[in-house]
C-alpha cells in the first residue's frame, strides 16, 4: 500500500495542472503516463543483466534499447504541455519509426516486426480521439505501402541472420505483440470503467444539486410540454410534480401570461436565450382529505436556453432547459415604488395646485390691504373725504376677511387631512341652520341675479351632529352653487328624510362640471377647468372640506354633473349614529358669542 500511494503521489506530481483539477483528464494522463515510465524503467534496469547473459548486443537489439528511451521523453513532453492528443501523435510516430527500422533489416513486411503496425492505431485509440485514431491508421498503412514499396524494387538491406531462426523470431514478435495488446486493451477498460464511474458521480452529484436547490430546474418542449421539473417546485406552487408535466405548468400559468411564456420558450428553442416573468397560481392550505382549498398566484422569473445544442439529436427535438425563482416580494417592491411615486407625482402636483392657487387668493387681497391701507395714510396729501376712508377701511376689512377665510380653510384642511380635526355632535334641528345659511347668501345670489329656492319641511327631525360643521356644509355648498351660476339661473336647496337618514341636495344650473374633472371634485386646491384660466374666486377647498365634514358624521356625498347643464349634489347624514374615536360627544350648549369658525363659515364664499 505505502508502494502504490508512493506512486500515485510521484505520477500525481508529473501532471500537467490543467489536468490536475479535471478527474477524466487525470486519469487519462496517468494512463499515458504511467505504463510507458514503469515499462522504460524495467527495460532500463534489466538492460546490465541482459549484457551479462548474453554479451554485445547486434544493432537490432542496440536499436530496441535505445528506442526505451522514446516513452520517458514522451511522458516528460506531456507532464510539461498537457497536450495529450500531441503526446499520442509524437507515440504513434515514435512506435512506427522503430517498427519500420526493425522492419527495413529484418525483410521488410515479412519481417517478424511488421505484425506491430497493427498496434499503431490500436495504441492511439487510447487518446479517445477521432483526429488521433485516424492520424495514426494512415500512418500504419503508409509503413505498410512504404515496406511493400521498398521490398519491390530491391532498396531494402539484406536481412542480417541471427541465431534465432525465423520461425521463432515470429513467435517472439506474435506474442510480444499480443502481450502489448493486452496491455492496450486493459488500459482501455480501466479508462472506461474509469470514465463510467465519474459520469455516475457527476450524474448523482447535478442529481442532488437539482434535488436541493432552491431554484427550479425543468426541461420543456418548444410547445411548452414539461418533460422535467426538479422537486423544488412542489414547495413553491404547493403541486407534486407528477400532475405538472405535460401541460400541467401551462394549465397554471395566468391567462394573461401564457402568450409570453410560450413565446420564450419558442424562442430559446430556436437557440435565442432569454427570460421572461409570469404568474403562476400556488395551492395554499389544505383541508382534512389534503385537497387544496384556497389559490393564490406568485410571480415566477424563467430563464431559457436551448438544452445541450451540440449533442446530436437535442438539437433536432428543440428541448429547452430553464431554470425559475420566485421573484413575488421583489414585484411587490416594484409595485409599492411606483406607488410611491405615483403618490409622490400627486403630491408634486397638489404643491402646484396650492402654489397656484394661493398666488393668487393671498396676494390679491394682500395688495389690496397694503394699496388702501396706504391712501389712508397719506390721506392729507389726497385729501380723502370721510366716505372715501371709510370705503377703504370696508374694502381692509373684507379683505382680511377673505385672508383670514383663506387661512382658517387650509387649517382646517389639514386638520382633517391629519385625523386632528374634532367636532362637538349635539341634537339640533337642521331646518333652522338650512334657512338660516340660505338668509345670509340669498343677498349675494340677488346681486347675481341668481334665484335661490329653498325646500325644507316643518316636520324635519332633530339630527345628532355638530351644528356649525352642519350650516359649514350648508354655506360651502350653496355658496358653490352661487359662484358658478351664470346670471338668470337657480340654485334649490331641498332636506328630505330617507330612512333613518337627512339628505339634503344642492342643484344649480350652473357651468356644470366636464366628466374627466368629476373624479377629482372633492380633492384639496382643486377647481374644473385650467387653473391658470380661473374664471371664479376660491381655493378650491370648499368641497373638499364638505367631502371631510360629511365623513365625520359617517354620511355620504355624491356629485351629479353636465357641462352647461348644472351640478347637483346630494349629502346623506345619519340622524344618530355613533361618530368616529375623533369626535368628542357633547350636552347641548347654549348659544354663546360667535368664535372665529363661525367668522370662517359665512365667509367661505
Amino acid at each position: 500500500m505505502a508502494i502504490s500511494r508512493i506512486i500515485s503521489e510521484c505520477l500525481d506530481a508529473l501532471l500537467h495542472p490543467s489536468a490536475r483539477f479535471d478527474a477524466l483528464a487525470s486519469a487519462r494522463h496517468r494512463a499515458f503516463i504511467a505504463p510507458r515510465l514503469l515499462g522504460s524503467l524495467a527495460a532500463l534496469a534489466a538492460f546490465p543483466v541482459y549484457l551479462v547473459l548474453r554479451g554485445a548486443p547486434s544493432a537490432l537489439e542496440t536499436l530496441a534499447f535505445v528506442w526505451l528511451i522514446a516513452p520517458i521523453l514522451l511522458s516528460w513532453f506531456l507532464s510539461r504541455t498537457g497536450r495529450y492528443e500531441s503526446a499520442h501523435v509524437l507515440s504513434s510516430l515514435s512506435l512506427a519509426s522503430l517498427i519500420m527500422v526493425i522492419a527495413a533489416l529484418t525483410g521488410g513486411i515479412e519481417s517478424f516486426a511488421a505484425i506491430w503496425l497493427v498496434l499503431v492505431p490500436s495504441e492511439a485509440a487510447l487518446s479517445a480521439s477521432r483526429r488521433v485514431v485516424a492520424f495514426a491508421a494512415g500512418l500504419a498503412l503508409g509503413c505498410a505501402a512504404a515496406l511493400i514499396a521498398a521490398g519491390h524494387f530491391g532498396l531494402l538491406p539484406a536481412p542480417e541472420t541471427g541465431e534465432l531462426s525465423r520461425a521463432a523470431a515470429m513467435a517472439l514478435s506474435v506474442a510480444a505483440a499480443t502481450l502489448y495488446a493486452s496491455g492496450l486493451a486493459f488500459g482501455s477498460e480501466s479508462l472506461t470503467r474509469t470514465s463510467d464511474t465519474l459520469l455516475s458521480v457527476e450524474e448523482e452529484r447535478y442529481r442532488l444539486l437539482a434535488l436541493h436547490m432552491s431554484d427550479v430546474i425543468s426541461r420543456h418542449a418548444r410547445n411548452g410540454d414539461l418533460r422535467f421539473i426538479s422537486p423544488a417546485v412542489e414547495a413553491l406552487i404547493g403541486q407534486s410534480t407528477a400532475r405538472l408535466l405535460g401541460q400541467g405548468l401551462f394549465d397554471r400559468v395566468h391567462v394573461a401570461d401564457r402568450p409570453a411564456y410560450l413565446k420564450a420558450l419558442s424562442d430559446a428553442g430556436r437557440g435565442e436565450p432569454g427570460s421572461v416573468e409570469f404568474r403562476v397560481r400556488r395551492e395554499v392550505p389544505r383541508d382534512d382529505r389534503g385537497r387544496p382549498v384556497a389559490s393564490e398566484f406568485i410571480w415566477l422569473e424563467m430563464r431559457c436556453r436551448p438544452f445541450d445544442p451540440d449533442v446530436p439529436g437535442a438539437a433536432r427535438d428543440h428541448e429547452v432547459v430553464a431554470v425559475m425563482r420566485d421573484v413575488t416580494d421583489r414585484k411587490l417592491q416594484e409595485q409599492a415604488l411606483e406607488e410611491a411615486r405615483a403618490e409622490a407625482s400627486r403630491a408634486d402636483a397638489a404643491k402646484a395646485r396650492f402654489l397656484a392657487t394661493m398666488s393668487h387668493e393671498l396676494r390679491t387681497p394682500l395688495n389690496a390691504v397694503i394699496g388702501f391701507s396706504d391712501m389712508i395714510l397719506h390721506e392729507d396729501d389726497l385729501r380723502l373725504a370721510p366716505e372715501r376712508r371709510k370705503e377703504y377701511a370696508q374694502l381692509i376689512n373684507d379683505s382680511g376677511q377673505h385672508l383670514l377665510s383663506v387661512v382658517n380653510g387650509i387649517l382646517d384642511m389639514s386638520k382633517m387631512e391629519s385625523g386632528n380635526f374634532e367636532i362637538v355632535p349635539e341634537p339640533f334641528a337642521p331646518r333652522p341652520a338650512l334657512l338660516n345659511c340660505c338668509n345670509l347668501l340669498a343677498l349675494k345670489a340677488r346681486e347675481n341675479g341668481i334665484d335661490l329656492v329653498t325646500r325644507a319641511p316643518e316636520n324635519l327631525p332633530e339630527i345628532v351632529g355638530d351644528p356649525r360643521a352642519f350650516k359649514q356644509i350648508l354655506l360651502n355648498l350653496v355658496s358653490n352653487a352661487i359662484k358658478f351660476t351664470e346670471r338668470g339661473g337657480a340654485v334649490s336647496v331641498e332636506a328630505v328624510v330617507e330612512g333613518v337618514r337627512l339628505v339634503l341636495r344642492v342643484s344649480d344650473t350652473g357651468v356644470g362640471i366636464a366628466a374627466e374633472d368629476l373624479k377629482r371634485i372633492g380633492d384639496p386646491f382643486f377647481q374644473a377647468g385650467k387653473t391658470y384660466q380661473r374664471r371664479h374666486e376660491g381655493t378650491g377647498l370648499g368641497l373638499s372640506i364638505v367631502k371631510s365634514l360629511v365623513g365625520l358624521h359617517g354620511g355620504d356625498i355624491d356629485v351629479k354633473s353636465e357641462v352647461d347643464r348644472g351640478t347637483t349634489v346630494t349629502v346623506s347624514l345619519p340622524l344618530a349614529q355613533p361618530m368616529p374615536s375623533n369626535v368628542t360627544t357633547l350636552a347641548p350648549v347654549q348659544p354663546s358669542e360667535p368664535k372665529l369658525q363661525d367668522y370662517q363659515v359665512k365667509k367661505s364664499a
